[in-house]
């Protein structure tokens, strides 16, 4: 018997902890749940920090000041390092000293779409900024992280040197924002049933199997005007 496929759309921000974590938890659920469904999986863009400069900004204070203060700051990144190394990843903020603007990183998570690659690439620029420590902001990196994922160089090289790709991040991300979705990471499973937040893997489980109720709510996520992320 053939098993249904069900369509996973992912809005999430590649500096986005919970969206790593998240990333982390809902796998484990399509695990469990493999031998009863088949998955695809899409992800849309949702800049948690769309103001800042092409070039970024020094990620400690931009932090610090984000959530408040030092005091708050240090607690925040030790509860999050210790909830990513219970799903089995290594978080280094002290390797990250650049906060990126990823309107970039969103555009070639689009071409990587069309072409196939969106899954590792998507994991590759987590991977580079939570764990790697490295800098986001700058082309060339991304350009070496889509090659690693297994696109074209210099098509990626390309579409940075230009425009392409801008205008759907920013449509895209208006149409999320209509939705009524302000943080991430989402999920919308069969274009119907709304999971917010790192939810744990039993209850995206329950999500999938009771497909068509309301949002499921109560995961931790990171938001636009919040100070978790």
């Amino acid at each position: 018997m053939n098993k249904p496929t069900l369509k996973i759309d992912i809005i999430s921000d590649v500096v986005c902890p919970w969206c790593y974590i998240g990333k982390r938890r809902l796998e484990k659920a399509l695990d469990q749940l493999s031998d009863r469904f088949d998955f695809e999986l899409q992800y849309h863009p949702f800049e948690l920090n769309p103001t800042l400069p092409p070039e970024g900004t020094d990620q400690p204070q931009y932090l610090i000041r984000k959530f408040g203060g030092q005091a708050r700051y240090e607690p925040i990144i030790r509860h999050v390092t210790a909830l990513a190394a219970a799903e089995g990843l290594a978080f280094h903020f002290e390797k990250q000293f650049i906060a990126p603007n990823t309107r970039n990183a969103h555009r070639l998570i689009g071409l990587a779409h069309q072409q196939g690659r969106q899954l590792p690439l998507v994991e590759l620029l987590f991977r580079a900024y939570f764990t790697d420590g490295v800098d986001l902001s700058k082309k060339e990196n991304l350009v070496a992280l889509a090659a690693q994922a297994g696109l074209d160089p210099e098509r990626a090289e390309k579409l940075l040197a230009g425009e392409e790709g801008l205008r759907e991040v920013v449509l895209a991300e208006k149409e999320l924002q209509q939705m009524g979705i302000t943080g991430v990471p989402f999920y919308i499973i069969d274009h119907r049933h709304g999971v917010s937040g790192a939810q744990a893997p039993e209850a995206f489980i329950e999500a999938i199997e009771r497909i068509g109720s309301p949002v499921v709510p109560g995961g931790e996520a990171c938001d636009v005007d919040g100070r978790n992320c």
